[in-house]
């Protein structure tokens, strides 16, 4: 694995390269790096302004980054609109996360951003995850663990209820304020919450395993509903007893 010292020299020759090219505006850290929350372990999170055609700059710089740091691995995340994001990974895992956005668009979209050069830019903060969607979710994702198991799917059965359990956690944390995205705020919750989750992973593929971490997790979701809406909670119950 990679040393703090390694990293740090990376993101130095990251940002003298950015200094030097006429088409990089402004160079910003985000993630953990930019509130000083990071640790040993902490990836580089970048976001680039990018003065014209953003596709011409991103290839001159994958094509830099490939010679300067023998990456094994790159891939864009999907996102609307005209940014790139292409995420790196260099020898003793070693992540890079580029954001490269056009100059207009190039400014804080959360609390994680801390600008090094650069004007940033008004710009549409990001949405909070909608609490009603995930509820939606929740129901959704435990009707579909029914379902395969009444067809005898434990493999499906058991993705849905870790992506139930996923859900149920981002739902409390949203309610209570805390980062959402990748269950980044998970261990911040309260005993109160977690204490009751700890029941919920599947133990093995048979059917009554299965059957039982369903029940503990809709257990633990239903009390979160109680939170978060309480009149959803009450309509769902009888309906989430049907299921277990």
């Amino acid at each position: 694995m990679f040393t703090p010292e390694q990293r740090d020299r990376t993101r130095a020759r990251l940002l003298a390269r950015a200094e030097a090219d006429d088409s990089i505006t402004g160079f910003a850290y985000t993630g953990s790096h930019a509130t000083g929350t990071g640790d040993r372990w902490s990836d580089t999170d970048i976001v680039m302004g990018v003065r014209g055609e953003v596709d011409v700059t991103v290839a001159r710089w994958t094509d830099w980054i490939q010679g300067e740091f023998d990456p094994r691995h790159h891939w864009d995340l999907p996102v609307r609109g005209a940014s790139v994001v292409r995420l790196f990974l260099l020898p003793g895992w070693v992540e890079l996360d580029i954001t490269f956005t056009p100059e207009d668009e190039f400014g804080p979209r959360g609390p994680q951003w801390r600008t090094v050069f650069g004007q940033d830019q008004p710009v549409e903060a990001f949405a909070p995850p909608d609490a009603d969607m995930l509820a939606g979710l929740v129901w959704h994702h435990a009707l579909h663990t029914r379902n395969c198991l009444v067809r005898g799917r434990t493999w499906q059965a058991e993705h849905w209820i870790s992506a139930l359990r996923d859900h149920v956690i981002t739902l409390a944390c949203l309610r209570l304020g805390l980062p959402t995205a990748d269950t980044k705020g998970a261990h911040l919750l309260p005993e109160e919450f977690t204490a009751p989750l700890e029941s919920t992973p599947v133990r093995s593929l048979t059917e009554p395993e299965l059957r039982r971490a369903l029940t503990a997790t809709i257990t633990v979701a239903t009390a979160e509903l109680d939170h978060s809406d309480r009149e959803l909670a009450t309509r769902l119950r009888p309906m989430f007893t049907e299921l277990t």
